[in-house]
């Protein structure tokens, strides 16, 4: 089943699809400190959040979530120590191309909004270095999954589940979000009867539209771009593959609320308009927050992290009241 419907996805063409990117080496190109080092060349204000220890929070290291064969995915969990009922769930999603990063990018944020009531999953999910497209994709639903099968443990309430991500993380948040339940994006194993639906998105800076005249993506130029390492094929080589792991071809009527926080680098919210007017058109809220003179990795520095997070936090009690 999963490769038939990978099959389905990728589609026939004249290409062959590469598979060179696949070296089962792990990128660590892309990390918060090489962010930090880019960023403020342009932005000296920029500092590295610290982690930081909140007494009423409790922290789970390497709990699988999945198992794809002989390959454990694993999350961390970041919660409230105090028991409750109803809590809303956010899966924090890691940005690097889709190639590289990791699930501990995110750690400060979890922290900090487990510190305000949430239930904070980091999973991680396989890059471009060991599966294509959609593996990704199949990984992070069955991440779903796994919150809305173990909901009671945690003290969530499966209508507040929310998809978060930032760059190749904001992407998969937002495609998450818009094909809940989708047979053709489902794949196979763990809690297979659960569905995959969530009830917000929160994209940070993430690619709507690979195919967008304004996408920044697929420039292959000088070498693979991030998106044809991890599609296997250039956009020329199969453009309805790109267009299919694009958010913006699939937001309906059925797409929950979202929140877009964007950097001032435009092309990395190429399609964001049209996306909006979808929304509009169905009576669906969102919001734009946009950090003026900010590099594309704001959200993981000061002095753009406390507003991220507060922005999350009001556009979530507004939607779940």
């Amino acid at each position: 089943m999963i490769y038939c419907c990978a099959m389905m996805l990728i589609n026939q063409t004249s290409f062959g699809q590469m598979t060179a990117g696949i070296t089962n080496i792990r990128d660590s190109s892309f990390s918060n400190y090489s962010a930090f080092q880019k960023s403020k060349k342009t932005n000296p204000e920029t500092t590295i959040v610290p982690l930081q220890k909140f007494p009423d929070i409790s922290e789970n290291y390497d709990v699988v979530y999945c198992r794809q064969g002989k390959r454990a995915l694993s999350t961390d969990i970041f919660q409230p120590k105090k028991k409750q009922a109803g809590r809303t769930a956010i899966i924090i999603i890691h940005g690097g191309g889709w190639r590289s990063g990791n699930r501990t990018q995110h750690h400060a944020l979890a922290q900090k909004l487990a510190s305000l009531g949430y239930v904070c999953f980091t999973p991680e999910y396989r890059l471009s270095t060991e599966a294509l497209f959609p593996a990704a994709v199949y990984d992070l639903k069955a991440m779903i999954r796994y919150v809305r099968s173990e909901s009671k443990r945690y003290g969530i309430d499966t209508s507040k589940l929310v998809t978060l991500g930032f760059s190749a993380g904001g992407q998969l948040a937002a495609l998450l979000g818009t094909t809940g339940n989708m047979p053709l994006f489902e794949g196979q194993h763990c809690s297979e009867n659960r569905s995959s639906a969530v009830n917000a998105i929160v994209d940070i800076d993430g690619t709507l539209s690979f195919v967008h005249p304004e996408s920044g993506e697929g420039d292959d130029s000088k070498k693979p771009s991030a998106a044809t390492l991890w599609f296997g094929y250039s956009k020329k080589e199969n453009f309805s593959l790109w267009e299919q792991a694009s958010p913006l071809t699939h937001v309906n009527g059925g797409t929950p609320p979202v929140l877009f926080i964007n950097s001032s680098v435009d092309r990395m919210h190429a399609g964001r308009d049209q996306f909006i007017d979808t929304l509009n058109a169905h009576h669906i809220y969102s919001e734009v927050h946009r950090f003026e003179n900010s590099p594309h990795s704001f959200c993981l520095f000061n002095p753009w992290f406390e507003p991220t997070v507060n922005f999350i936090d009001a556009f979530l009690k507004k939607i779940f009241p």
